[in-house]
């Protein structure tokens, strides 16, 4: 009898998760993704930032399997699934046959039917991502230094200079309040120390938010404290207010332009395309979100052998949904992995139950809040969960060391050392 082969695709929190508790099973396991690494995105902006190399929150994916004879790891994009002949296609035109699937292919940048505005505001969702955002932050810093080197305090010059020095994050999540803190500590004490004509005053840091208050899954209170934490670092913090237009000019709201060369966008994400490919060959609803709805196992509907889990799954609960975050991907990886084996022993299923361990931000150097269960943080306390909890689940050993002295040095003597431009201008 052949044994059993689990496809896996996407290698993120949720299919590392999976193909991790498979490692012992009676199965093959195959790992797609198209990158060959697998990102520790909350602190992704830590590389945008200037604070960690790229290195340091990324590890090959072959690596964390060398040991793992069951597990193989393929580098390909999928493009679709035929559910009935149980085959996954490739994006070279050959395609994986697979007795169980399990797909945690993440969310994507959501602009809201306004593609055209990722050419002017990035996203931070990858790596090259937060390269080209530390690039435009460091470029405007370089620009406006060379403003003040030319034609003098005239009006365009002057013009000029403001908008290279106005910095504005589009989003009030957990992201967006990481960025524009970082910025703020970034850009500052850098024109200070390393530019010889810009004056750290000039720096303007403004987040904008559509929504009433920043953090709208978290207690009220610890909203409050965030905003507060903020405009303590010098960020200008607008909510309720909603972006009309970004264009090379800056960020329109209504009427009011906000000239700014450096936009960044933490608004919105949707599900993978696969989960429109899942749904329309399950036959599965989506919701709002692009997300295919699951069942209590994490299946689809009338598909015992196929399992969406994280960004791409929307997980109906009493109060809504449950959100898209790191922790539920990983606890549905498992869950799904447990599944396979009782399938192939012929034991039952049982229902996911996901147990909340809370959520964080982190706003600067000892600005973070935090919620588990009924308590609530803020300031050094927060900070310090947030420390710990990040270095704990990076994935590789080597660098939790490594990002443990960058953040140690970088506390102590306050400065970046990963402020090197790279790379070419988007188009």
């Amino acid at each position: 009898m052949d044994t059993p082969h689990v496809v896996v695709v996407g290698a993120g929190f949720g299919g590392l998760a999976a193909a991790r508790a498979l490692v012992d099973a009676p199965v093959r396991v195959t790992i797609v993704d198209r990158a060959n690494h697998h990102l520790f995105q909350p602190l992704l902006y830590q590389v945008a930032m200037a604070a960690l190399s790229p290195a340091e929150i990324a590890v090959p994916i072959r690596a964390l399997f060398r040991d793992e004879r069951n597990v193989s790891v393929l580098m390909a994009e999928v493009t679709g699934f035929d559910l009935d002949a149980r085959t996954v296609a490739l994006d070279d035109g050959t395609s994986l046959s697979f007795d169980f699937l399990v797909v945690a292919a993440g969310a994507e940048t959501n602009y809201y039917g306004h593609p055209e505005w990722a050419a002017h505001a990035p996203s931070l969702k990858s790596i090259e991502d937060a390269l080209e955002i530390r690039r435009r932050v460091l470029v405007a810093l370089e620009r406006a230094e060379s403003a003040r080197h030319g034609a003098g305090d005239d009006a365009a010059d002057e013009a000029l200079r403001r908008k290279l020095l106005t910095f504005v994050v589009i989003g009030g999540g957990p992201t967006g309040l990481e960025l524009a803190g970082a910025i703020a500590e970034l850009a500052r004490p850098i024109a200070k120390s390393d530019f010889r004509t810009l004056d750290p005053s000039w720096i303007k840091v403004i987040l904008v938010e559509a929504g009433e208050r920043l953090l709208a899954t978290f207690d009220p209170r610890l909203s409050e404290k965030a905003a507060e934490s903020l405009t303590e670092l010098g960020v200008t913090v607008r909510t309720g207010v909603r972006v009309t237009n970004i264009d090379d000019q800056g960020v329109w709201i209504g009427e009011e332009l906000i000239a700014s060369s450096s936009i960044l966008w933490t608004a919105g994400v949707r599900a993978s395309g696969l989960a429109a490919k899942l749904s329309k060959e399950a036959g599965a609803p989506l919701d709002r979100g692009g997300r295919v709805v699951v069942g209590e196992d994490c299946a689809l509907p009338g598909r015992p052998r196929v399992f969406a889990i994280g960004d791409l799954a929307c997980f109906p609960t009493a109060g809504g949904s449950l959100p898209g975050v790191s922790p539920v991907a990983m606890q549905q990886g498992r869950h799904v992995a447990a599944t396979i084996v009782r399938d192939l022993r012929g034991e039952p299923r049982e229902p996911f139950r996901y147990f909340d361990k809370g959520s964080m931000a982190t706003i600067g150097r000892q600005r973070a809040v935090a919620q588990v269960g009924k308590l609530r943080m803020s300031g050094v306390v927060a900070w310090l969960a947030w420390l710990f909890v990040h270095l704990w689940y990076l994935i590789d050993f080597k660098n939790r060391l490594s990002v443990l002295a960058d953040w140690f040095w970088s506390y102590v003597r306050f400065r970046h050392g990963a402020r090197l431009i790279t790379g070419r201008e988007r188009r």
